[in-house]
């Protein structure tokens, strides 16, 4: 019989008590940190936002708004629901929203537990009925969750500190490798695109269709087809589409999305915050497109207008540059390039592959840890 096993026979043999969120916590929001901010009062202390690359650090300033034990989220954005944990002085952004742990159940609860536990059941309730999703304060605290005493607890968190370091590790390695192979795929596409004597010259919009999508009447959390907005992954899921299989996308408003370029192999639904581009003729490959754009991401970085959000002019897509080789020689280029980038991105093999199934093996664990049996009462 395990530890946990054990404990959880000694400590809770007839079930673990559902607590309700907002009973045990103080749920309170972050406010509007401005980079200007950021820049006049540099610190020591973190700012985090709602992104979740870099521990979710936003920057770092010379006061801070909280110390202690804390059980962030992220209320707003193609990120809503993420959980982490947060301990020491740092401040939020107004996309974030703070549980702490309420005086009279700090000697039942951990922090961390309760991180772990959100991780899974936060997601459940972000609202994907928009274009942006949420998941706020109100509703965070009408979620319910399974808390088995502190000892439970206590062992429950220290096998899965232990698993995520071992796992953070491991994933720190691949993507190493990852990143090593994606500089050598961008050399050699670099190469590939280096602007030779016979390739025709244009602009984007005189070869291509660039079209604003539409906000669809309903989002899902899951459907038919995917609703690509301003993020770098998909919105949502709608059951109709407005736009069609081989074709890009780039956004066209949204904070960290401008420049990252995207193939739709798939039919999809193309959100307001997106243009989708596809070339007017049978002259070029919509493919070819895809990758000349990729490897242009520093020309589209310059067209961003900054100010509030950021944002990418129609016209000044338009007037992109672009070269193109015969029919031929773009089957030929695409076909190389499908290649480097199925080595690189596909998840069902490869480098990739790897990681996810890390982070499954991780998921997995972790859910099983998390599962008990609900007490019964009489109420």
């Amino acid at each position: 019989m395990s530890k946990i096993e054990q404990l959880i026979k000694e400590k809770c043999p007839n079930g673990v008590k559902r607590y309700i969120i907002g009973n045990i916590c103080a749920v309170t929001r972050g406010r509007v940190i401005s980079k200007q901010e950021l820049s006049e009062k540099k610190g020591n202390y973190p700012v985090y936002s709602s992104q979740t690359l870099n521990d979710g650090i936003f920057g770092k300033i010379n006061t801070f708004d909280f110390d202690g034990d804390y059980v962030q989220w992220t209320t707003d954005g193609a990120n809503a629901g993420s959980i982490f944990y947060r301990n020491g002085k740092f401040s939020v952004t107004n996309v974030c929203g703070l549980l702490k742990i309420k005086n009279e159940y700090k000697s039942k609860i951990n922090s961390k537990f309760l991180a772990y536990s959100l991780s899974i059941e936060a997601k459940k309730h972000v609202n994907y009925a928009t274009s942006n999703p949420k998941l706020m304060s109100n509703v965070m605290s009408k979620i319910s969750i399974l808390i088995p005493p502190i000892e439970v607890q206590e062992e429950i968190v220290r096998i899965l500190d232990k698993f995520s370091e071992l796992e953070a590790e491991l994933e720190a390695e691949l993507e190493a490798e990852l990143e090593a192979r994606k500089k050598q795929y961008e050399f050699w596409r670099n190469r590939i695109f280096k602007v030779q004597k016979r390739y025709q010259k244009s602009t984007l919009g005189t070869i291509c269709m660039i079209k604003t999508g539409t906000k669809p009447k309903e989002i899902y959390e899951k459907g038919n087809y995917e609703y690509i907005n301003a993020g770098t992954t998909n919105s949502g899921y709608v059951n109709i589409i407005n736009a069609y299989k081989d074709c890009v996308t780039t956004p066209s408003r949204g904070q960290g999305g401008i420049g990252f370029v995207g193939y739709q192999s798939n039919d999809f639904w193309c959100g307001p915050l997106c243009y989708q581009i596809r070339s007017k003729s049978n002259s070029i490959i919509n493919k070819y497109i895809y990758y000349w754009m990729c490897d242009n991401k520093s020309y589209i970085l310059k067209l961003k207008h900054e100010g509030g959000v950021p944002a990418l002019n129609i016209k000044e897509l338009q007037a992109m540059p672009i070269i193109y080789p015969s029919l031929q020689e773009q089957e030929r280029i695409v076909k190389i390039l499908d290649k480097f980038d199925k080595l690189i991105n596909d998840i069902s093999e490869g480098i990739p592959a790897e990681i996810e199934a890390r982070k499954k093996q991780y998921e997995y664990y972790r859910n099983k840890l998390l599962s008990f049996e609900e007490l019964k009462t009489n109420d």
